[in-house]
């Protein structure tokens, strides 16, 4: 179940897109059907994963072809990775370890989401989808840098970049949630979307 203040924190990003967007103007190319970032493995916390089996979930009563659909990638998936993962491929959590953080970075990454219909070339859970991808596209601040999606901000200088800056979570609501989450649910780690967290 996922906890009461996600509808809000899901809120306040998809409000925050939503402005990084208007500033932006064209040079944010999103689109429905753009998937470049629905491919590759990423970490996910235990919210997300929780945010995601609760779409998928609905998505069961409503559409379970569907939903039977996604399951059958995600397996498929799973299939394909287990032998490389570094982690426990039958939770799909990743080891904490300096090491299976380094072997992630390079593990998956032509791997597509099995969110992602293949002939749609749209999320299946897209209201779902976890906050790493309702904050890809406009330039987000991280200990790198300001980064941005290598498909968008052509010719624009650094500066007009900044200005369409997209302000993740400025309260810390996610930190929060995802703390008395665990506590509430007494369990810890990060996810690998693309292992059995669908």
């Amino acid at each position: 179940m996922l906890p009461k203040g996600d509808n809000r924190l899901v809120q306040i990003l998809d409000a925050a897109l939503a402005d990084a967007a208007h500033r932006s103007g064209n040079w944010l190319v999103c689109k429905p059907g753009c998937t470049p970032c629905c491919v590759g493995a990423f970490a996910i916390n235990r919210l997300d994963a929780a945010r995601l089996q609760h779409g998928l979930d609905e998505l069961t009563r409503s559409d379970p072809e569907r939903a039977g659909a996604i399951r059958k990638r995600a397996q498929n998936s799973v299939d394909r990775l287990k032998d490389g993962f570094p982690g426990n491929p039958a939770t799909g959590l990743l080891d904490d370890s300096e090491e299976a953080e380094a072997l992630f970075e390079d593990f998956a990454n032509d791997e597509p989401c099995p969110a992602l219909d293949p002939a749609t070339g749209l999320c299946d859970l897209y209201q779902a989808r976890p906050m790493t991808c309702r904050v890809f596209g406009p330039p987000v601040r991280s200990e790198q840098g300001l980064g941005v999606c290598e498909l968008c901000y052509h010719g624009a200088t650094e500066e007009q970049i900044a200005t369409c800056e997209m302000i993740v979570d400025p309260d810390g609501l996610e930190a929060t949630l995802l703390k008395e989450f665990e506590q509430s649910s007494a369990s810890h780690g990060r996810g690998a979307e693309r292992s059995h967290q669908i």
